[in-house]
């Protein structure tokens, strides 16, 4: 059993930047591909994205694209969601997922932490 717990988030005016956090326990950190999800009011919950085992594969939504860069440290069984340029349309609660493959995280993730609230303000 994996999990998951998310820090990072807070508030941020448009064009600033966070960095989110997963720490890992339970597994064997390096065994899994990593992801991110994000939430918005009153929307479905979206991928946004995801790294392979040992970081080789990396995947992105267009939105975030050349903003967003994920990152992992299987020392310390952390992945990273390295956010820049952020804008009000980022605002959401942020969740880290796990799962065996890149694939695997970005559809049906087995394991999810309990999310980060990341706050853009115009």
């Amino acid at each position: 059993q994996v999990q998951l717990v998310e820090s990072g988030g807070g508030l941020v005016q448009a064009g600033g930047s966070l960095r989110l956090s997963c720490a890992a326990s339970g597994g064997t950190f390096s065994n899994y591909a990593m992801g991110w999800f994000r939430q918005a009011p009153g929307k479905e919950r979206e991928f946004v994205s995801a790294i392979s085992w040992i970081g080789g594969i990396t995947e992105y939504i267009d939105s975030v694209k050349g903003r967003f860069i994920i990152s992992r440290d299987n020392a310390k069984k952390t992945v990273y969601l390295q956010m820049n340029n952020l804008k009000p349309e980022d605002t959401a609660v942020y969740y880290c997922a796990a799962d065996q493959t890149v694939r695997g995280v970005r559809n049906t993730p087995k394991y999810w932490g309990q999310g980060t609230q990341a706050t853009v303000s115009p």
